[in-house]
């Protein structure tokens, strides 16, 4: 049995004599090997060697050098270091037969092989390489922080073999460099480390795991922690419990194909439940790298009790991948398909509320664009009184193919500015929806001038002709949103001048910059509500959109009219200090009735007051607001707040967000929110943690959902309730991780109602594969 605590590892020097004969380095108080290595590392650079050796070469420093000229022996003492075929070594005394070729160290003896990994041990027997060799009370230390100790250990062909042996990646020695036992450990009757294939096999193994064997195994393998070699075997284990559910076990099984292709299999094992198993394929080439991830199981859609047990085929399924087929083409493709609205739900795998799926290929160079996709769209909202029905009917989910982008940037030769050509052609076709094709060209101008006072001026044109063919318009929800049937055309014509005039100045020893800003825009009366809305839907003035040429996002509306856009931004910078901010409003000239909805911020002549500020305090304090004032009122209409406070290892985060816009309520693309998220992480000493977070409905709704799977939901609009919630205990250090976790989401239908889950999880370093 090795020792896995130590007496204080020996300095260089000559052996102690109070360790009795056969003591090995960093041997404790009785004799046998321990993991601990010397301190200081010992030196093992030769003098005037500064450029690789042949093979036939050797290089050696000693302190006295004998040579028995009779029998060819040669004997180096004092401090010896020696090279050879890039292994180093370092010993008291070196003992080398020319006529045999073996070469015995004896006496503080270090070996590191080209890989970095050193070899420990107070007698050894080498061949006049150093390649291969047989040590006593032997101690392996791995260039990626594993060690080994051996009573006995062997060294051929490049693989070691120790017997009666030890193995731990954990530290086993404290700050202050006194010797500590592991967290864990593995004792083994035989270890097998084999460098090429980056694997440390056993025979005879025992597992301990705070002073106390967890696991006895006659056979165990794991990969060296290097992260490189073909590695195939058990992952960590995943282990939790929900209500839906019960006891989770999955044990992920990995396979190594190749060196750019494996396979990872993921049986599932539930209490309550039928099994699950899951599959993973990764391929990397010379072009790119893709994945595909499938799961599938049987079991009931429905919480009916009686429905004798009916189980149908589920599963999910997803795929993405990357190819760059020349320095200009890139492919790339994310598909994602699931059997039902609930399966990801249910198995806690995902609460998207929508799947997307893409295929893209796109071409790059310095002056041009273009991008090829198609788009396909896979709706998980719940068909449920008072939800967003056209959200949750898949028939209204759209196919977007092709969709087509290309643009080219031309400098002008006249003015010195720069063209921006655009054509752009997309078809959204639906099962059970309104169909849509539209297809345009257009072409921006724009030039930047900077004035001797230090104006930042910028003069925009753009022009813009749209060709449109709609049908089964009727079928849209939102009237506003169907446009008129058949062919439709329409010509956009705007321009405008952006003009900033930055003042900057020192304070409060740093610096301060004042920027005015001020945007005349002007566009024709513009053909809107007989042209489909399909991309412009989501309208809401924000700082980030207040200067925009168009405040619609996409392309199906535009914002047409004379307006002025003015607003100040102001920025401050101190030691470990900052703080950005902007504020701004528009006018319109004319008193034509705007085509954008009330509550918008936009509706009327005036728009509301729109800004935005970020303060920083060196890496401890971080807060961001985005608000939008009403023009009148003064009454916040959207109100959004990002803040943390704290380290790296404990901080506090709090996110805020409300939109009290008055908007019709018809209008589904602009529902009025209210919600607040709190994180929250608290480092307790250098090893524990306690996490946790939440996520609260604030929005004011009295209203009653009943699902049609005889479960009574309530809304989460009634004014307080909760989302989603987790709270967590973790440990970590140098080689051994654990978690515990408690998560509840609220938010449920159907056979994916809601619960507690817990989470455990247990990770030993490069156990695992």
């Amino acid at each position: 049995m090795l020792a896995l605590t130590s007496a204080p590892a020996l300095a260089q020097g000559a052996p102690d004599a109070s360790m009795g004969a056969g003591g090995g380095f960093g041997a404790s108080d009785n004799g046998r090997p321990a993991l601990s290595r010397p301190s200081p590392d010992p030196a093992l650079t030769v003098a005037n060697v500064d450029k690789p050796l042949a093979d036939n070469e050797a290089a050696f420093t000693a302190d006295q050098l004998d040579y028995d000229t009779d029998k060819h022996i040669v004997t180096a003492t004092g401090d010896v270091r020696m090279i050879r075929q890039g292994n180093r070594m370092r010993a008291d005394k070196v003992v080398w037969n020319r006529d045999t070729d073996d070469v015995h160290a004896y006496g503080n003896v270090a070996i590191q092989n080209p890989q970095g990994d050193m070899t420990y041990a107070q007698d050894a027997e080498l061949t006049d390489s150093m390649k291969d060799g047989v040590a006593q009370d032997m101690l392996l230390v791995l260039e990626n922080g594993g060690r080994m100790a051996a009573k006995q250990g062997a060294r051929k062909d490049g693989v070691y073999t120790l017997n009666h042996a030890a193995y731990t990646p954990c530290d086993v020695t404290t700050n202050a460099g006194c010797p500590k036992e592991p967290i864990w450990k593995i004792t083994a009757a035989k270890v097998v480390y084999d460098p090429a294939r980056h694997r440390v096999s056993y025979r005879d193994t025992r597992l301990t795991f705070l002073g106390l064997p967890i696991f006895w195994l006659p056979a165990f393998s794991h990969p060296d922690g290097s992260g490189a070699g073909g590695n195939s075997g058990l992952l960590v284990p995943d282990i939790s419990y929900n209500s839906r559910n019960g006891l989770q076990v999955a044990t992920p099984y990995y396979i190594q194909l190749a060196p750019n292709r494996d396979l990872t299999v993921t049986p599932y094992v539930f209490t309550a439940v039928a099994p699950m198993l899951s599959a993973e394929y990764r391929s990397l080439s010379e072009k790119g790298a893709w994945r595909i991830q499938a799961y599938a199981t049987e079991s009931s859609r429905t919480t009916i009790t009686g429905d004798n047990g009916k189980r149908d085929p589920r599963g999910y399924i997803e795929a993405n991948g990357t190819w760059q087929l020349s320095p200009t083409w890139t492919l790339t493709g994310s598909i994602r398909a699931v059997s039902d609205k609930t399966f990801l739900q249910r198995y806690d795998l995902n609460y998207d509320d929508t799947l997307r799926s893409v295929v893209k290929a796109e071409r790059i160079d310095d002056d041009s664009y273009l991008s090829i996709a198609g788009w396909a769209f896979q709706t998980l909202v719940p068909k449920l009184p008072g939800s967003n029905l056209a959200q949750a009917r898949q028939g209204q989910q759209p196919f977007a193919l092709p969709a087509i982008d290309y643009r080219r940037r031309i400098t002008d030769p006249w003015l010195n500015g720069t063209f921006t050509l655009q054509a752009n052609s997309l078809a959204l076709i639906r099962t059970d929806g309104q169909d849509t094709q539209r297809a345009f060209t257009s072409a921006q101008w724009e030039k930047w001038l900077l004035t001797g006072m230090g104006q930042l001026i910028t003069f925009t044109a753009y022009g813009r002709a749209d060709v449109y063919h709609s049908s089964d318009n009727g079928l849209t929800q939102t009237v506003i949103y169907q446009g008129q049937p058949g062919w439709q055309t329409r010509g956009i014509a705007a321009g405008a001048i952006d003009v900033r005039w930055p003042f900057a100045g020192a304070v409060w020893n740093g610096t301060q910059r004042i920027t005015p800003r001020i945007q005349f825009a002007g566009s024709p009366k513009t053909r809107n509500m007989q042209i489909p809305n399909e991309d412009s839907r989501a309208v809401d003035l924000e700082d980030t959109n207040l200067f925009s040429l168009n405040r619609f996002p996409g392309y199906d509306r535009w914002e047409d009219g004379a307006r002025v856009t003015y607003g100040v931004e102001y920025a401050l910078d101190l030691p470990r200090f900052s703080l950005r901010s902007d504020i701004g409003q528009s006018y319109r000239f004319s008193n034509r009735a705007s085509i954008l909805p009330p509550g918008t911020g936009l509706s009327g002549r005036t728009s509301d007051i729109v800004g935005r500020a970020t303060v920083r305090y060196g890496n401890f304090v971080s807060l961001t607001e985005r608000f939008r004032l009403d023009k009148n009122s003064f009454a916040i209409r959207r109100n959004e707040i990002d803040a943390t406070l704290g380290s790296a290892n404990s901080y506090l985060e709090v996110g805020y967000l409300n939109l009290s816009r008055n908007i019709d309520p018809a209008i589904e693309d602009l529902r009025d929110h209210e919600e607040v998220r709190l994180g929250a992480r608290l480092a307790i000493g250098k090893r524990w943690s306690l996490f946790g977070s939440t996520t609260l409905d604030l929005t004011k709704n009295e209203q009653t959902v009943t699902a049609s799977q005889s479960q009574t939901l309530q809304d989460l609009e009634d004014g307080f309730d909760p989302v989603k919630s987790r709270v967590g205990l973790a440990y970590e250090d140098d080689c051994f991780e654990a978690s515990v976790q408690w998560r509840r989401n609220y938010a449920a239908f159907g056979d994916a109602r809601y619960g507690d889950s817990f989470q455990f999880r247990l990770a030993f370093k490069n156990l695992g594969r």
